[in-house]
């Protein structure tokens, strides 16, 4: 046997020796390194789990307020809340339904922006925040509104009411009943502009001596209205400055320091909040420091609210607020759970009367989103079915028509009342009308059907 064979053996049960324990003390590195891990207080979650992010808690925000809440702009959902349902002195956040009722007007085609507006005794007689009108003096609707919008001027505001509702207590009887078709549950409007009762001209004073009171879940819901159904409400509300008259020496201030655009400014700088455009400022003595405001980013649109800050400090609002958005941009998403035209599973069908196909199916009319904390599982949500009568439900029958409803209701571990989002089931063909022959067939078939089924009833 030649010397190089016999060296060859010996040295491959090492060489197998040395993996094998060379593999052995792998292991043993791979069964310490996790034991090791938690012995330091931190969980290993296994390979295919999902982590979820947890939103630091709503009381450690550190809110100086005596009301606040946030939400999300299409969904309308509550991110965070304290004392949102009580109803609160608004000050000039009052003019917000001012403004939505005047945009409605211009929207429906009853106003243009173009109109010019004569200044009567009661809007000239106004005092607080104004541009000074005099009886008698001429601007148009858009001018006022511009002047309302970013100086909250009062005199401006009372112009607008008595030009839509002839009478400044008549455009108030409006905005009671728009509280009311909105779902506002605290809200009642005394006036157009915010003003206390007592602080209105002589005369122009309602009887009823009820101050103006709206809670800040009402507020935001009020701003919900306004992004969703004006969302061309940036083109006043992200004005800096606005030049009232020709002969003005200085232009108007827009009174929102958040302002994105104020990032340049040298006095408002410190407060600029990246993707804010909006909404709307307030101040009285009795209500404090207040302020509704949206901002978006990466497509969410936010909306916060914040009452009874420093009444000493105008900059309070704007300091309470930063919280609140950083909290909800910070924590939350918007995600969709349900794709528009999706089949929902026990309901893929429902049967007409009288079609040529009796089962036709049936799809949700619209997507439906949550906003959730992010990372959070979304496997949670629940759903209900609702149909319309079925005995209705006979051909002819277009694509599209409402058949029922389904609700999705998802609670989140940081919120106290679940979040429920109702769309329509529609149909997703159409319905023909079977000719007389195949119903003719189908009745006799019927007939058999019942007849069996009661002999065997018999027995």
């Amino acid at each position: 046997m030649k010397p190089l064979e016999m060296n060859t053996k010996p040295k491959r049960r090492i060489l197998r020796k040395s993996v094998t324990s060379l593999l052995m003390i792998n292991m043993l590195c791979l069964s310490i390194i996790p034991a090791l891990t938690l012995a330091e207080g931190q969980a290993v979650a296994a390979p295919s789990s999902k982590t979820t992010a947890v939103a630091p808690s709503a009381d450690k925000l550190g809110l100086n307020v005596k009301s606040a809440i946030l939400i999300e702009a299409t969904t309308g959902q509550v991110l965070y809340s304290v004392n949102g349902d009580e109803a609160m002195p608004p000050a000039s956040m009052t003019k917000m339904m001012t403004e939505y009722i005047v945009a409605e007007q211009v929207k429906q085609g009853k106003l243009k922006w173009s109109d010019v507006v004569t200044v009567k005794e009661n809007a000239a007689k106004q005092i607080g925040s104004r541009v000074f009108l005099a009886e008698g003096d001429q601007h148009t609707v858009e001018e006022l509104y511009i002047a309302m919008a970013i100086a909250s001027a009062n005199d401006a505001t009372v112009a607008l009411a008595e030009r839509v509702g002839g009478t400044e207590q008549e455009f108030v009887k409006m905005m009671n009943a728009e509280a009311k078709r909105m779902g506002m549950q605290t809200a009642y409007f005394a006036n157009s502009t915010g003003l206390n009762v007592g602080d209105m001209p002589e005369g122009y004073r309602p009887e009823n001596p009820k101050e103006t009171g709206m809670s800040a879940k009402d507020a935001a819901t009020l701003a919900k209205y306004i992004v969703t159904d004006h969302p061309d409400f940036t083109r006043f509300t992200t004005m800096q400055s606005y030049k009232f008259r020709d002969r003005d020496k200085t232009p108007l201030v827009n009174l929102d320091w958040m302002l994105e655009a104020n990032k340049s400014n040298i006095n408002f700088k410190q407060y600029a909040y990246p993707g804010l455009d909006g909404l709307k400022t307030g101040h009285t003595e009795n209500a404090g420091n207040c302020f509704t405001g949206t901002a978006v980013r990466n497509g969410v649109r936010l909306i916060s609210v914040v009452m009874g800050t420093d009444a000493n400090s105008q900059k309070s609002r704007f300091v309470e607020t930063k919280k609140l958005l950083d909290y909800g941009f910070d924590n939350f998403e918007v995600k969709q759970v349900v794709a528009p035209k999706t089949t929902v599973k026990g309901a893929e069908k429902v049967s007409v009367k009288k079609a040529t196909n009796t089962d036709v199916s049936v799809v949700t009319d619209q997507a439906v989103s949550f906003v959730v904390q992010k990372g959070a599982d979304l496997k949670g949500i629940k759903s209900t079915v609702k149909w319309l009568d079925k005995d209705k439900l006979t051909a002819p029958l277009p694509k599209g028509t409402k058949v029922g409803t389904i609700t999705y209701t998802y609670k989140s571990d940081n919120s106290s009342a679940p979040a429920e989002k109702t769309v329509n089931l529609i149909t997703a063909e159409e319905a023909e009308k079977a000719g007389w022959f195949k119903l003719l067939l189908r009745a006799i078939g019927q007939f058999f059907v019942d007849l069996f089924n009661a002999i065997k009833n018999l027995f």
